[in-house]
């Protein structure tokens, strides 16, 4: 089978595990990488952070899009493009990141997989300028909280990227994609690396894997250093863009309420939930595998 041809919508600069994410799918051999956008708060900010990674993975045959800026919204890994304007890309930068989703999206000749990682303003802004995008996409994200929170705590929680910006996250929810699929924080919330793993990636001479630890060091500021990674969620995005493996799908309507919860409802669209774990440690030693570059 040939690679899937994916787009990534991320917040990436916020979340460390933005980072962390895009440099799995950069590592990911069964992901064609068509375009990386940036959502949410300083948007050019959060292009120069994906371009300096694509940069250090020697990719910048991938274009870069600035999407819609919103207010707020931190910078904690400034640093680490300090030096490193969005000019210093060799490859492509598109000003209006959500046309240049649009227009990747109606070019290709095969569906492609939309990856989301962050709230989604600029998909609504996309959908609202090309409605057609989601006939010719799949949808697969990081998004909602539908029995369990963060460390398998019970009942769900408004989660971040739905709660964001909430008529956002319902237009996406209701648009007709192909498919539809997330991880809530069910699954992805669960996700941390600790003792062996994390340390294979701290130990790694593979350049994203340092990069991502560079990253991560400056992200903490001042947080305690406790030996592990902080939850990785969108790496389950990632993964779920080509598989399934590790984890239980449950197939169920999911609406987006005015307060920000995903709740089910079986009159909404049907989404591909990943509700469960089947076996996170195999899922842990996958994503060091992958980070590190061992696939």
């Amino acid at each position: 089978m040939g690679k899937i041809p994916v787009i990534l919508d991320t917040d990436i600069g916020g979340d460390i595990d933005d980072t962390w994410a895009l440099a799995m799918l950069l590592q990911s051999p069964e992901l064609d990488l068509k375009l990386v956008v940036t959502d949410t708060g300083d948007t050019a900010y959060r292009a120069r952070i994906a371009a300096r990674l694509l940069d250090v993975a020697g990719r910048t045959d991938v274009p870069v899009g600035v999407g819609v800026p919103t207010e707020g919204h931190d910078q904690p890994q400034l640093p680490w493009v300090a030096d490193y304007p969005l000019d210093r890309y060799s490859g492509t930068v598109y000003q209006d990141g959500v046309q240049a989703l649009i227009d990747t999206i109606m070019a290709s000749a095969e569906p492609i997989t939309l990856i989301c990682i962050g709230p989604v303003p600029n998909i609504r802004v996309a959908l609202q300028r090309e409605p057609r995008i989601a006939s010719k996409c799949r949808f697969v994200g990081m998004h909602g909280s539908l029995r369990c929170h963060h460390d398998g705590g019970q009942g769900a929680i408004a989660e971040y990227n739905v709660v964001t910006d909430v008529p956002a996250a319902q237009a996406t929810f209701t648009a007709p994609w192909l498919d539809m699929t997330i991880t809530p924080l069910d699954t992805c919330g669960q996700v941390r690396l600790e003792g062996t793993r994390y340390r294979a990636v701290c130990e790694s001479s593979n350049p994203l894997a340092k990069a991502v630890i560079e990253n991560y060091r400056i992200w903490l500021q001042g947080r305690p250093e406790e030996g592990r990674s902080s939850i990785l969620f969108d790496t389950v995005a990632i993964h779920l863009a080509y598989s399934t493996q590790y984890l239980k799908m449950e197939t169920m309507g999911v609406r987006v309420t005015d307060e920000g919860y995903t709740v089910a409802d079986p009159t909404a669209r049907p989404v591909q939930c990943a509700v469960e774990w089947d076996d996170l440690g195999a899922y842990e030693d996958f994503l060091v595998s992958r980070v590190t570059g061992g696939r």
